[in-house]
């Protein structure tokens, strides 16, 4: 039998306390060396409903199992939302509905010590222009 412990980070607001709104554009930063022994995904629910944001996405997240997932040089992953995405960022782009609000959640299953200590959290969400 295989137990994976799945702990959470969940964001609802910018890095200024702002709600997160579906026309925006917002970017997290995962520094490098996510600290998971099997898999990490970011996904996007709708604020309301608390579902998984609908949109014609097949799936509104990303994860260390996305095909063709960008990382950085130094390891580190860079996720984008909003309701259209730029040339250069579509394979680390969750998209989101203009006029709805919304919030993510990090999932990590089997974290390692540093989840724990807290000497690895991913940053702040920014919105980007």
């Amino acid at each position: 039998m295989i137990i994976e412990e799945e702990y959470q980070y969940k964001a609802t607001s910018d890095s200024f306390g702002n709600p997160l709104k579906g026309s925006k554009n917002y970017k997290l930063h995962l520094p490098p060396d996510i600290p998971v022994k099997n898999f990490w995904s970011v996904i996007v629910y709708d604020i309301k409903t608390n579902l998984i944001i609908g949109t014609d996405q097949p799936w509104p997240s990303i994860s260390r199992k996305s095909k063709n997932l960008v990382i950085n040089q130094d390891g580190s992953v860079d996720v984008w939302f909003g309701p259209h995405v730029s040339s250069n960022k579509e394979t680390n782009w969750i998209k989101t509905i203009p006029g709805k609000g919304w919030f993510l959640i990090l999932r990590l299953y089997d974290p390692l010590q540093s989840w724990f200590d807290k000497t690895w959290r991913p940053r702040e969400i920014e919105e980007v222009h």
